[in-house]
Formats: structure tokens, sequence, C-alpha cells
């Protein structure tokens, strides 16, 4: 018998947490999440996202054993943005049973129906940065912590749930970097400086904190991602965490931005890849020796890979050739930091656009994420 309770304790939310470390904690290619992050993300009083979210967490026991755990989220701001009712599923993760599965997303589904809610979809964050998708194509690949690992069960328990259907695939790419800088980036990078008058700016630590250019950073996200699917406005609480979370901590040389005079038109964000690193804390921790891993791939950059984060550029700017500025001098920093692979952060399989940009490069899709949906409205 599988008995559902929501967290309402702090010892609760440690243990819903605490789940996916002791389930996939021989799994070589699941990376540990911070559990810094983690705590920060679903705490009430720590996520500014709750302005405009409303959720609660629920996990699932048998014979007295947690077994596995699900989020039921509501962003009005994007359900008032895509004009619809929908009740969110994610941090969801259990054993290979499907009672367990099943009476979860009941769970949340009942949830979002209490609250006038006619559709489940997920898995998805509170935002768009968070991490979305299920795990379908790749569950032989190392993962990074900005996306969901999960087995390959998952998605076998989705497709024999009634009503459960396919609402949007992300793809990821691991791209080789080159030893010389492909010829058309070179080309278009000429052409888009001297035509346009365009130029890339490395930003320095002032100018992003103080004068607020990380915060403009976020503003063109909002602009730059407002019709990609499940999209809602960041805020400017929800800004401060990001530039907090991110800007402050990040090498700058790894930073992009495209000027066109005083206005940035497009921005490249990209971390070293911490997967290693974080396979080798206790659960995401930093302590007792868990910073000394990060701080290696932080500051030494001891990892022959490299995350693209955020890239974002103006709508109208992208036919200028803008994004090609952007790989032009990040390539030439991969190159001498000495990464070897780049791993894209998901995109949307429709968005043929961003897709084809890997065309001049040795690009392998090795990753696909999906979202399902499902009405809930005359049940």
């Amino acid at each position: 018998m599988i008995k559902i309770k929501k967290v309402n304790t702090k010892k609760e939310l440690k243990l819903f947490i605490q789940f996916y470390y002791d389930l996939y904690r021989d799994n070589d290619c699941a990376v540990p999440y911070l559990y810094s992050d983690e705590m920060a993300t679903l705490r009430r009083d720590k996520n500014p996202s709750f302005e405009c979210c409303d959720a609660d967490y629920f996990l699932a026991y048998k014979d007295g054993q947690v077994v596995g755990r699900v989020a039921a989220i509501i962003n009005r701001r994007a359900n008032e943005r895509w004009n619809c009712r929908q009740v969110r599923f994610g941090w969801f993760d259990f054993i290979d049973d499907p009672e367990v599965s099943e009476a979860l997303l009941k769970t949340v589904e009942e949830w979002g129906r209490q609250r006038g809610m006619n559709e489940i979809a997920g898995p998805l964050g509170f935002i768009d940065t968070d991490r979305e998708g299920m795990l379908v194509e790749g569950f032989d690949q190392l993962s990074t912590m900005y996306i969901n690992y999960n087995y390959p069960y998952y998605p076998k328990h989705m497709e024999r749930l009634a009503g459960f259907k396919k609402d949007n695939d992300y793809l990821e790419s691991k791209v080789k970097v080159p030893e010389v800088v492909p010829e058309k980036f070179a080309k278009v990078t000429e052409m888009v400086r001297k035509r346009y008058g365009l130029r890339v700016h490395k930003f320095t630590r002032k100018e992003l904190i103080d004068e607020g250019w990380g915060h403009e950073v976020f503003r063109l996200l909002n602009a730059t991602y407002k019709d990609l699917y499940g999209f809602s406005e960041l805020s400017d609480s929800q800004v401060n965490k990001l530039v907090n979370d991110y800007i402050k901590i990040a090498d700058l040389n790894l930073v992009t931005a495209i000027m066109d005079g005083d206005k940035m038109v497009g921005f490249g964000i990209t971390f070293p890849s911490f997967s290693r690193a974080l396979q080798k804390t206790r659960d995401g921790r930093f302590l007792p020796f868990g910073w000394w891993h990060l701080l290696k791939i932080l500051k030494w950059h001891k990892t022959p890979i490299v995350d693209l984060l955020l890239i974002g550029v103006l709508p109208e700017y992208r036919a200028k050739g803008a994004n090609a500025l952007i790989f032009d001098d990040l390539i030439r920093w991969f190159q001498r930091y000495g990464f070897e692979w780049a791993e894209t952060g998901p995109q949307m399989e429709t968005n043929e656009g961003v897709l084809s940009q890997w065309q001049y490069l040795e690009a392998t899709i090795h990753r696909r994420h999906r979202c399902y949906r499902k009405s809930i409205s005359n049940q």
C-alpha cells in the first residue's frame, strides 16, 4: 500500500531532497545537485518565485520507507501568459514501482483540480531556469547540474499512465571545441562588425554587479525567451537571485555580450562543467571536502567540458549574425582553457533556427528530455 504525505516540516523537506541522492548514489551518469541550491529553491522564504507560484511537495511511503517524491506547482504568471489553467509536476522521482509513480501524479492532479486547474504538465520547475523535462534518450551520457537525470524506467511509467501525451521535447548536443575557429564563423563575424557595427564586450564584475548590467542580461533573457515553451517573465527579485547565483561567481572570460552601440543585444553565459566534481561531493554538499572539488573547476577549469548555460540574442539581431560573434569569442576562450567539448542546454526540437547554429561544428544530439501533458478537467 502506497501512502502519500505532504511535506510540512523542515525535516520532511530534507527527506524530500535526500531521496534523489539515495536513489542515484551508484549511478555514474547522474549528477548530484548542489544541496544548498535545492534547499534554497524549495523553501518559500528563499525562492522569489513564490511571489507568482503556489506549491506543495509530497513524499510517497511504502512499508515505512520513502519510495518517491513530487512537487505540485502552479505558476500563475505563466498560466496568464499562456492562457491556461495548468498545474505543473516537478522534482518527480520514484522507485521502479508503477503504483508509486501513479499515486504521486494522481496527488498532483487532485491538488491542481482543487485549485481550479484543468491540465497537468511536466516535469517542470517554478520558472524556465529550473530543470525541465524527463530524460527519454541518452541514459548512458554524463548529465549536468542544470538538467534532470532519471532512470530509463521513468518514461515507461509515463507511457502506461492513461491520458499523458508528449507536449514538448528538448534536445541537448555535445559539441567538439574546434582547434581553429570555423571559417564560416570568422567570415560572418567580420561581416557583422563592418556592416552593422556590432561588437563583443567583456564585462567587468563592477559593470555587472554595481552598474546593473547583470540585471540587463536577464531582462534581455525575458525578451529573447518570451515565446518559448512554458516561459514566464522574470521579476526583479527573481533576476536578483539569478545574478547572485550565476553572475557573481562566473569566470567573466566565459561570459560574452554583444553590443550595438550602448545597447546589449545578445549574451552568452558559460561555465566549466561541475559534473564530475559534484559526483565527488557528499550528496552535493560543500563539506567536508566538496568545496575543494568545486573550487578546482571554478578557479582552475580542471575539466574537459564547458556548459553552454544561457545564450540569448534579440530576434532582430539573429538574422544579422550576432550569434556568430558570441561563438567566435567563446570558442577562442574555450581553446585557451583547454576545453575539449561543450554541452548545450536544452533546446526545443521545433526551434530550427537555434539547432541549425551547430551545423558548422562537430555536434551530436546525445540527450532528449520530454514534457508530458494531460487534461484533468472532466475527472
